[in-house]
């Protein structure tokens, strides 16, 4: 193909074309699984195809073919015989080679180590090797990925398009990696962050929340490499989609480690301590059975449990705990959970009462239904802040937005006007009718610490008022119309005989 009938490469064309490669791999490989195997070449390609594009800079440069090809010239290397043109030169085994060629790269550019980690082409029979060269095919209609043709945010948008489109497909198992968009975009806009800030995300999934906070400085005009950026994710092939999905936005340095992070945190401070964060947002999975409880018992090595040992199935305030713990003392978070974390009783109230007894919850913002894949449940967005504002201090700001929400056959959702409008109730922190009202800590108290939502913000609006004068007038005159009409009744049936 030369480059005169190279198409034109739009987001929507771009978009539109990786999504057509899964059908290449419908019926041969589960929905949950294809998204591995587009990602891993979609990830290969663009490797390839901006390597070559240094090669040839660097040749048109210095007129030195082995001095283009070092690895020092490269951002990430593609030893030889492991380029996707080399790949394609063959026409069995395809699979096979392209598996050596993934160790290759790899072995060559540590800060890819581990992404194709589950992207196995070698079985024959899930992938024959017609099966392999109609996908490349389909890739290589768009043309070289490059730097000059497609610039990595686009590039990286497209991706995270197709991270949506699969957990759409993935239904329940979609919620295990990605977190709807509009979410995320709340979560960011109260929390605001700055240049500068490190942000953590304990349970990163496709790495969305930490991708979202580096959009908005760029949409703020600041500069987002100014970002430290952390995550850790327990489940490996989504650590690679996370990976990669930073590494086509040309994030190179955010920190994202493989690990659980309730039993395993990987991010330490040199003498073990746990790493703290100016910023902390997550949405970790709701109601995590078996998530260490017999560990934390016997006292959590990282010092996590201060407020108390959450239940065996219930590991959403361990979550919530390894948050605060891995917040600066100037720290402010957002975490996702379940409606049930702001009422339910045993040891989770008391790790909720603690909680508000030291002060830390800023707001709870209450989300509608239905909004998450996996779970129809209700959810809410717990804000805490270590270092509140002394206006604020003793007061826990509760929005109730479960009216603010359009709904959808499938799936309900958030528009930008939601997510606008909830964000501004946080921000303004004040009473306003059937949204959100500031809650003096007291009050809490007097309620059992119990922060369900309806308790403090109504979202229907009150009946009007009944004129008592008036509706007994009312009943009086029905009452002699269906006096009169019994009459007159009692009249015919004498008349017709039937009468005492």
């Amino acid at each position: 193909m030369t480059d005169t009938k190279l198409p034109d490469i739009t987001l929507p064309l771009l978009e539109r074309h990786l999504w057509k490669s899964a059908d290449i791999l419908r019926g041969s490989i589960d929905a949950a699984d294809y998204k591995h195997y587009i990602f891993g070449l979609l990830f290969y390609k663009r490797l390839c195809d901006v390597w070559q594009e240094e090669y040839d800079q660097s040749l048109d440069e210095f007129g030195n073919k082995t001095l283009a090809a070092m690895p020092e010239e490269h951002r990430f290397h593609v030893p030889p015989g492991s380029h996707w043109h080399e790949i394609r030169q063959s026409s069995v085994d395809i699979g096979e080679r392209l598996n050596v060629a993934f160790r290759a790269i790899e072995d060559a550019s540590p800060r890819v180590k581990g992404v194709f980690a589950d992207v196995d082409f070698a079985n024959k029979e899930r992938f024959p090797d017609a099966l392999i060269e109609a996908l490349m095919a389909h890739f290589e209609e768009l043309g070289p990925l490059t730097n000059a043709r497609v610039d990595a945010n686009m590039l990286g948008d497209a991706y995270e398009y197709l991270i949506a489109q699969f957990a759409d497909d993935a239904g329940k198992k979609g919620g295990e990696f990605y977190t709807p968009k509009q979410v995320v975009r709340l979560m960011v806009e109260i929390l605001r962050p700055e240049p500068g800030m490190t942000i953590y995300d304990p349970a990163c999934g496709a790495g969305g929340m930490l991708l979202v906070c580096w959009k908005y400085l760029v949409e703020q005009g600041q500069n987002p490499k100014s970002l430290s950026l952390y995550g850790q994710e327990k489940n490996l092939n989504t650590w690679a989609i996370c990976k990669m999905s930073l590494l086509l936005h040309d994030i190179d340095d955010a920190r994202v480690m493989r690990g659980d992070t309730l039993l395993d945190p990987k991010l330490l401070e040199a003498d073990g301590s746990l790493k703290q964060f100016d910023m902390v947002l997550a949405n970790p999975p709701f109601s995590l059975k078996n998530w260490g409880n017999k560990v934390w018992k016997e006292g959590d090595p990282f010092g996590r449990d201060v407020y108390g040992v959450p239940p065996k199935s219930y590991g959403d305030f361990a979550f919530i705990q390894h948050m605060v713990a891995s917040l600066k003392p100037t720290g402010r978070m957002a975490v996702v959970v379940p409606h049930g974390v702001l009422f339910r009783g045993g040891a989770e109230g008391k790790i909720r009462t603690k909680l508000l007894q030291a002060d830390l919850i800023e707001a709870v913002i209450g989300l509608g239904n239905n909004l998450f894949y996996g779970t129809g449940i209700p959810a809410a967005i717990v804000v805490i802040n270590k270092q509140k504002a002394p206006q604020r201090r003793e007061k826990v700001l509760i929005v109730n937005g479960e009216k603010h929400i359009a709904e959808d056959k499938t799936q309900n959702y958030l528009t930008d006007d939601h997510v606008a409008r909830l964000a501004t109730a946080v921000h303004d922190y004040e009473d306003q009718e059937l949204l959100a009202r500031v809650v003096e800590l007291s009050e809490i108290a007097d309620n059992d610490y119990n922060l369900n939502l309806s308790r403090y913000v109504q979202t229907d609006p009150p009946p009007p008022p009944i004129d008592v004068d008036a509706e007994v007038k009312k009943l009086r005159e029905l009452t002699a119309k269906r006096d009169a009409a019994e009459a007159q009744m009692n009249a015919y049936l004498e008349e017709l005989g039937y009468g005492e």
